[in-house]
């Protein structure tokens, strides 16, 4: 008995690494950039904060998805490896949204961004990260609060261009993975090479624009400016197909109104080494830092995913998925469209 359940541990465990961690191949071809803009605005939903022990609701005032529920049972700010929520790799499934627009996969995700991994997961995309960072800070004007969409834009080209620009050069040769049309031959151009996603997220709050906190003190100042003044996320999706280097673009909103409760403070009991406590009046931020949420790693220090933020939410006006960084509405979209670029070139 105790060998079964060890060769059955062993199975697994060889599983996940397989695939977790796909074969490495080469395939360069100079790209150039052809670009079609689309834009997206999501449709009002409010989301509950209630537990998931709640009754059901009605679409327009839906609960936290199972992507929330998800990404609150991890350790926030860890790196997973396997491809989604079930540890099955979609593109073994009818469910992959890349083979049923008969593009190659997996998606190369030119992003770190722990939310956007779990969001594509949960679209049953397979993915592989491949990120080189620029210096978004030298990109785009932060003081027109008027059009944060074109700088998300900016932002995102740019790191779509230096990618793409790294992988025509062959610096990226040990890291691009297999794609589907290495292992199944076809007469359709757009099912060779990768797609590759880019994106940039700001968020924009009493006429300014807000990107990662730089301090816990920036952190603590973007929260008081919530209890009073709604935060919207703006967000941008960029998908080239390379080597043809078709592009599609577009941008994203939605809009968090939270309780005034999220600027309060309340009395934490701490521990101390002799074995007693001492209560410690904290903020929200002082209490995301002490479970280790990575807050300075989100745009405005927004991490509505938490259960800690989550209590001092009143409504969204938009998609959960939008506020943490990749609509999926807006992902679906661009899909559809590159594909039909790409057909039109055939």
């Amino acid at each position: 008995m105790k060998f079964h359940r060890v060769a059955t541990f062993i199975h697994i465990a060889c599983f996940n690494i397989a695939a977790a961690y796909p074969q490495v191949t080469t395939h360069l071809v100079s790209p150039f950039r052809r670009v079609a803009t689309v834009s997206s605005s999501s449709s009002l939903c409010r989301l509950s904060a209630s537990t998931a022990s709640s009754p059901p609701t009605s679409p327009s005032k839906r609960q936290f998805s199972t992507l929330h529920r998800f990404s609150t049972r991890i350790q926030m700010g860890r790196d997973i490896t396997d491809y989604s929520l079930t540890n099955i790799n979609p593109a073994d499934t009818n469910e992959n949204p890349l083979s049923q627009h008969s593009l190659p996969f997996p998606l190369i995700l030119g992003s770190a961004s722990f939310t956007r991994k779990l969001i594509l997961r949960e679209m049953q995309i397979p993915f592989h990260i491949l990120v080189r960072p620029i210096d978004e800070k030298t990109i785009g004007d932060r003081s027109d609060s008027e059009r944060p969409d074109h700088l998300v834009l900016m932002v995102a080209r740019a790191k779509m261009d230096h990618l793409v620009d790294m992988i025509s050069r062959g610096e990226c040769d040990e890291d691009l993975p297999t794609t589907s049309a290495s292992s199944t031959p076809t007469d359709n151009s757009h099912e060779k090479g990768w797609v590759i996603l880019t994106g940039d997220q700001v968020i924009t709050c009493a006429d300014q624009i807000l990107e990662k906190p730089t301090s816990i003190e920036e952190a603590k100042r973007f929260i008081q400016m919530y209890a009073t003044n709604p935060p919207s996320t703006v967000g941008s999706v960029i998908l080239t197909h390379y080597p043809s280097g078709i592009t599609v673009e577009g941008t994203d909103r939605a809009t968090i109104y939270f309780k005034e409760t999220v600027c309060e403070t309340i009395p934490v009991a701490t521990p101390v080494p002799d074995g007693a406590t001492f209560t410690k009046e904290m903020d929200l931020v002082d209490r995301l830092l002490q479970e280790d949420a990575p807050i300075l790693s989100c745009a405005g220090g927004l991490m509505i995913e938490h259960p800690l933020v989550r209590e001092h939410i009143d409504r969204i006006d938009g998609t959960e998925d939008s506020v943490m960084g990749l609509s999926k509405t807006l992902v679906i979209k661009l899909l559809g469209e590159l594909t039909t670029k790409l057909n039109q070139t055939k």
